[in-house]
């Protein structure tokens, strides 16, 4: 079934056809105006050490019609997915040097490891022994494996499955019950993705593989052998464009309906998912969502310019969420998000990115704007390296912000990240 907000993909980006950018009618560039129901959390002076941030590396695009949809990070390694099907890796090292030689590289280059075939829509390192994830605009997701080193040290990534697997077609397909109605006149087992797979996640203890779509479904693929185990059909009442999962399980989708709802497994014994919270803030179509503060809190990034920030509420043993303010300063549609600790990045059609850092009292502050992107930023990453904000010098530390564009090219920030002082609290 071709969801609603998929039939409008072109129609919605026409604005920005010069820019030789490809969107879902979903994941619009139209901004919509900001929320005014809830509080600003920024910037709040938390008597801190002035920031500081510069590109330290870019890697041009090298097509003029395919921008860069997915950013993926494995230890040193950034994995980069573009619209064109291919999946590129460029070593995170080159960079590290480029900062602490304070000068910016503007002559990078990248190796292509895998060539899928279809537009990629999201991209997912698991860390487990080399497992790559990559979903699609054909409505499949590919599993890839590095395979022998080439000549340049770099490996090739081996197309290892592409689910649904053909064992799951063949089961499905031979049990009635197994067919859904997809559109008037048409049916298809119920393990087959119908329209786009926009977002991948993986359960804590990596035993699930989570899938959304904009056919409106979450599916759960079991690994390692890929096997899809449950699917919820009409998960949400429009097209799905993000999903995190918390490390306590709880899986969080973020629609185009503008809702957010949270999914987890029922008590013990239990295999299927239950809908457990439905969280409404955003105006309009909710474009991203990032886990941070090892998942007690949740961002929301959508088309009204705001990213909503969401708490764990006080004595929900259940872990209900509830918003308690949002991140403003972005001019268009928010359209990507990375957390992690007390740090999270918004990326925007307003080709900006911003860095914030989550302090006492929930209080936050901008710590950098970088503004010398040529297109709307469509993909991030945050990476710390060698370096941990958590263990902080005297004076502080520092982080590595990724972000694609839909001009195709990919831009490496170190950014200070300072310390409290004394009295901030």
């Amino acid at each position: 079934m071709k969801s609603s907000a998929g039939e409008q993909e072109e129609s919605q980006i026409q604005h920005e056809a010069a820019e030789g950018s490809m969107l879902s009618g979903a994941m619009s560039l139209a901004s919509q105006p900001s929320l005014r129901s809830l509080p600003s959390l920024g910037v709040h002076d938390l008597n801190t050490s002035p920031s500081f941030h510069r590109c330290i590396a870019t890697l041009r695009g090298n097509s003029s019609s395919s921008y860069v949809s997915a950013l993926a990070v494995d230890g040193d390694s950034l994995y980069i997915a573009s619209s064109d099907g291919r999946i590129r890796l460029w070593a995170l090292d080159s960079a590290r040097r480029s900062r602490e030689d304070h000068q910016q590289d503007d002559t990078c280059s990248s190796t292509t490891v895998a060539d899928t075939g279809s537009s990629v829509k999201s991209l997912l390192a698991t860390g487990n022994g080399g497992l790559l994830l990559s979903s699609h605009h054909d409505g499949k997701i590919r599993a890839w494996r590095a395979g022998s080193s080439r000549r340049d040290g770099t490996r090739q990534f081996i197309l290892r499955a592409v689910l649904p697997t053909a064992v799951d077609r063949l089961r499905t397909c031979l049990l009635p019950w197994s067919y859904v109605e997809i559109r008037r006149h048409r049916r298809c087992t119920w393990v087959h993705h119908v329209d786009a797979v926009t977002a991948l996640a993986v359960s804590p203890d990596g035993a699930l593989l989570y899938s959304a779509s904009w056919d409106r479904s979450l599916k759960v693929w079991r690994l390692p052998d890929f096997r899809c185990v449950e699917s919820i059909a009409a998960a949400h009442d429009d097209a799905i464009n993000a999903l995190a999962v918390s490390p306590d399980g709880r899986v969080y989708t973020g629609s185009a309906d503008k809702k957010i709802k949270a999914w987890t497994r029922g008590g013990p014994g239990q295999k299927k998912h239950a809908l457990v919270g439905t969280m409404e803030r955003h105006r309009s179509a909710v474009n991203a969502l990032a886990l941070g503060a090892n998942g007690k809190v949740l961002y929301s990034g959508a088309c009204d310019r705001s990213v909503v920030v969401w708490e764990s509420a006080d004595g929900d043993v259940g872990g209900r969420m509830e918003a308690t303010g949002t991140l403003r300063g972005h001019a268009k549609a928010i359209l990507c998000l990375a957390a992690t600790g007390e740090l999270v990045c918004s990326g925007s059609a307003d080709r900006t990115v911003r860095v914030w850092r989550r302090g006492p009292e929930n209080a936050y502050t901008c710590l950098a704007v970088m503004e010398s992107h040529g297109a709307a930023v469509k993909s991030l990453a945050l990476v710390y390296g060698r370096d941990d904000v958590s263990s902080c010098s005297s004076e502080g530390a520092s982080a590595l912000v990724c972000s694609g564009t839909l001009d195709g090219d990919v831009k490496i920030w170190s950014v200070f990240i300072p310390c409290l002082l004394p009295g901030s609290s």
